[in-house]
């Protein structure tokens, strides 16, 4: 029997990358996923249609995760297609590095907005449709622990992340949510390469630093979210699962 069936899960911004996968990582194992994405229906149209070819259950969903009403959207959306929410994967977020003199308040406000307020306000929403037994996963970073230069910013919203992770996990324990990260290295994703992470000298250097000699793939996260969902990770809460090849 496949380890979700039943459940519902939220992947927000599933549209591409590892949150495309996780999405369809959860459907495999017979979780209905909300697809959510920011602005590319059409990627997020994809994978719903990914899913669904495989007899999978998901529908896309907009909404911007750093504003209040967008996440009462999503969630709502969730109850009102499927009826009840037992997992939400936190995966939006944005990503840009400058040196220190070149930090400026749209480039703090843009990464806070959507990779920490966005975490506590689609938090917020699903707390209260969350049973026993559901599952909050926040994708974070190794940039937590190998803290790179001229990523200051990026690197103090995942900071923030893994401390929101273990606070929450105290705060919902009782309730018997469990609350964990996923601390991915250098994943090649749409994005990696946009930025041009994907061959410079800093994803270079990272592999280097990687003792299994490769960069991550996005299935590489998403079985580690979907075990996350599952009943076999039932004693874990407040972990944060670094995921990075042995990259440290």
């Amino acid at each position: 029997m496949s380890k979700l069936a039943g459940k519902v899960a939220i992947v927000t911004g599933a549209s591409k990358g590892i949150g495309a996968a996780i999405a369809k990582a959860l459907a495999a194992e017979g979780a209905s996923v909300v697809v959510n994405y920011a602005s590319s229906k059409a990627g997020a149209d994809a994978v719903v249609a990914a899913i669904t070819a495989d007899n999978g259950k998901a529908v896309a969903v907009g909404g911007d995760v750093s504003k209040a009403a967008d996440a009462k959207g999503i969630v709502n959306a969730a109850i009102e297609t499927y009826g009840r929410l037992d997992i939400l994967v936190n995966n939006s977020g944005v990503y840009e590095f400058s040196p220190i003199e070149e930090i400026t308040e749209e480039h703090f406000h843009k990464q806070f907005n959507t990779n920490v307020l966005g975490v506590l306000l689609t938090t917020q929403a699903a707390v209260g449709h969350l049973g026993e037994g559901a599952s909050i996963i926040n994708v974070s970073s190794v940039v937590t622990s190998i803290t790179p230069a001229t990523s200051a910013v990026y690197s103090g919203t995942k900071g923030a992340i893994d401390a929101i992770t273990g606070v929450l996990a105290r705060e919902l324990g009782p309730r018997k949510i469990r609350v964990n990260s996923i601390n991915p290295g250098v994943v090649v994703t749409e994005g990696t390469h946009a930025a041009g992470i994907i061959g410079s000298e800093f994803d270079a250097a990272a592999l280097s630093q990687t003792p299994l000699g490769r960069l991550g793939q996005p299935d590489d996260i998403a079985t580690i979210a979907a075990f996350l969902a599952s009943d076999d990770a039932r004693w874990l809460t407040g972990e944060h699962i670094v995921a990075s090849g042995g990259m440290r």
